[in-house]
C-alpha cells in the first residue's frame, strides 16, 4: 500500500448531516475573508467528529424487565416494543399495528399501561417493565390469565397479550363498575375476532374476586 503524499487527496465520508456542518463553517470562514487553511481546518473538524472510533452510535439503556436487570446496547431509533422481542426475546409481547393503534404491543411501565411500539427503549433508561411472561407462567397463572381461560377471552390469540396486559392495568385504575365502563376502559384494545363480550366477562370476574 502507497504512502500519502502531501497534496494528495484524502477519501472522507460524510453524512448529510456533517456536510452541512462544513457547508456552514466554510461559509463564514469565506465571508471573514480568512486563508484557505481556515477552512481545511474546518473539514478536518468536522470529519474527527464523524469518526466511527470514537461514537458507537448505540445507547446503552439499564432497566428491570420482569424483575431482572436488564443491560442492552441498541440503536437510539429502537422502539420498546423491538428491545423486548428482538434483544430480550420476550414474544409474549405481540406487534400489531405498530402505529400505537391496536393495543397489542401493551405493557406495564413502573405499573402503568404503555404501548410499547410508541415508545423508545432509550426513555426507558431506570425503569420497570412487566411483560404477559412477567405476570404468570403455566402452572402459576395469574387471575386475569386464568380468567381469560376460562371464558374463552380469545379466538386467535393475537391480541390476548395486550388485552391482558390493559385489564390487569384496570384494576389500578378509576373504572366505574359496568360492562360499558370496562369496555370503554380497555377501547384502546381491539380484537379483530370479535371476543369483546367474553372479555369483559373475564376482567368482570377478576374484579368482583
Amino acid at each position: 500500500m502507497s504512502e500519502k503524499k502531501p497534496g494528495d487527496f484524502v477519501e472522507i465520508q460524510l453524512g448529510r448531516r456533517n456536510f452541512l456542518q462544513i457547508v456552514g463553517m466554510t461559509g463564514a470562514a469565506s465571508g471573514l475573508g480568512l486563508p484557505v487553511a481556515a477552512h481545511a481546518a474546518a473539514i478536518a473538524a468536522v470529519a474527527h467528529s464523524a469518526a466511527p472510533a470514537e461514537v458507537d452510535g448505540l445507547a446503552l439503556v439499564r432497566f428491570k424487565v420482569n424483575g431482572k436487570a436488564q443491560s442492552l446496547k441498541v440503536d437510539p431509533r429502537t422502539t420498546l416494543l423491538d428491545a423486548l422481542r428482538d434483544h430480550l426475546q420476550l414474544t409474549g409481547t405481540k406487534k400489531g399495528c405498530d402505529h400505537g393503534q391496536c393495543g397489542a404491543c401493551t405493557v406495564h411501565v413502573n405499573g402503568r399501561r404503555v404501548n410499547s411500539c410508541l415508545s423508545l427503549a432509550a426513555m426507558h433508561e431506570g425503569d420497570e417493565v412487566t411483560t404477559l411472561e412477567g405476570l404468570g407462567q403455566p402452572g402459576n397463572l395469574h387471575p386475569m390469565q386464568q380468567a381469560f381461560l376460562e371464558h374463552d377471552g380469545y379466538q386467535c390469540g393475537y391480541c390476548t397479550s395486550g388485552q391482558i396486559m390493559s385489564a390487569v392495568a384496570l384494576m389500578k385504575e378509576p373504572c366505574g363498575p359496568a360492562n360499558a365502563d370496562v369496555k370503554e376502559a380497555m377501547s384502546g384494545n381491539i380484537c379483530r375476532c370479535g371476543a369483546y363480550s367474553n372479555i369483559v366477562a373475564a376482567i368482570q370476574q377478576v374484579r368482583k374476586a
